[in-house]
């Protein structure tokens, strides 16, 4: 979970253009650990190839929120497990550059906004964490979180 430094966090506006009668939904940057890398390792590769930004990996936060997903994407049914972590800018809002994207996330991601907690907790979007209005605040208060599983779609 990217912040800026009036802490408010990074989602992407996305969609499967495979899939078109998902709608779009508001994701967080992130993805797969490779072979050999650390969750802070894995944080520091995402954020550089999808927002362009360059942090080091002691920027990047504990593992406090974990949660196994399935969902469908490009036609394929995907298990997941994830770590949620969080990474604080000193800066406000930086625009994403999407040099580093794959090619299907240059096609998904079809815009970006910067949420404050409040908008997050408060919107009746889907996201992607589905449960993101709810723990959102638990997981910036350092509360840990093990989240039932979620089967999105």
């Amino acid at each position: 979970m990217l912040l800026d430094a009036d802490e408010r966090l990074l989602l992407f506006d996305t969609i499967d253009p495979t899939m078109p009668e998902l709608g779009h939904w508001w994701e967080l940057p992130g993805g797969g650990v490779e072979s050999g890398e650390s969750v802070a390792q894995t944080a520091v590769r995402e954020l550089r190839e999808e927002t362009g930004l360059v942090i080091s990996a002691d920027a990047v936060g504990r593992p406090t929120w974990h949660r196994s997903a399935t969902y469908r994407r490009r036609g394929r049914r995907t298990l997941q497990h994830e770590e949620v972590v969080v990474v604080r800018l000193e800066s406000v809002g930086p625009e994403p550059v999407a040099d580093g994207r794959t090619p299907d996330e240059l096609e998904d991601y079809v815009g970006y906004r910067w949420w404050s907690v409040a908008e997050v907790e408060a919107s009746e979007d889907r996201f992607f964490p589905g449960h993101l209005p709810t723990y959102v605040g638990q997981f910036l208060r350092g509360e840990p979180i093990d989240e039932p599983f979620e089967h999105w779609n």
